[in-house]
């Protein structure tokens, strides 16, 4: 990694981690992929290594990304989804020739056309969106509770009524936030 960004935001879905890379979107935004080669670290963290991107790259990738919430979002609150950003995912998903590859450890793995080939890599992210977005996972899209954040995350817990897009940051925020306001109400507790 980088020495002088902020951490990803790391997650178990793709096409929501992906998202993850702008966060804190309704306070003091966060972003984790400022620069190509921070794209080129989150696309290597994530199985799909390139070797080099461009700013056009980048600003496809921001656009893909942005396009990823604003659907996710509509399909969290389920609202109509909103057709240009559709036409993004769409659009992306075609874009590449990445195919899925299956290791000796039974894993799947994505290969993409060439080392170079940020397409490819967010084709592959695009197709994840799709596969969510369409519901064809077990799981469902849901945004975080935090006022800040509102991140859209894909809830596979088994009562599927998770909060925080992750606990670590912005559940904990919130517990921590909620502890020092009871705190100031009763002073006493403390003792």
């Amino acid at each position: 990694m980088r020495a002088g960004f902020p951490d990803f935001r790391l997650g178990k879905v793709l096409a929501t981690s992906f998202t993850g890379t702008l966060s804190e979107r309704y306070g003091n935004a966060v972003e984790r992929i400022p620069t190509p080669h921070r794209l080129i670290d989150w696309l290597a963290v994530n199985g799909l290594a390139v070797d080099s991107c461009t700013p056009a790259q980048l600003e496809l990738a921001r656009e893909l990304r942005e396009s990823i919430h604003a659907t996710a979002t509509a399909a969290a609150l389920q609202d109509a989804l909103p057709m240009s950003a559709v036409q993004v995912i769409n659009d992306c998903s075609t874009l590449g020739r990445a195919a899925a590859v299956l290791t000796p450890e039974g894993e799947r793995r994505w290969r993409l056309s060439s080392a170079s080939c940020v397409e490819d890599a967010l084709s592959v992210i695009a197709a994840d969106a799709i596969h969510i977005i369409a519901g064809e996972r077990d799981g469902k899209l849901a945004l975080c509770a935090s006022p800040t954040c509102r991140a859209a995350f894909f809830d596979t817990s088994q009562s599927r009524t998770r909060k925080w897009c992750d606990m670590n940051t912005c559940g904990n925020r919130q517990k921590k936030a909620r502890f020092h306001a009871n705190q100031r109400k009763n002073p006493r507790s403390a003792e």
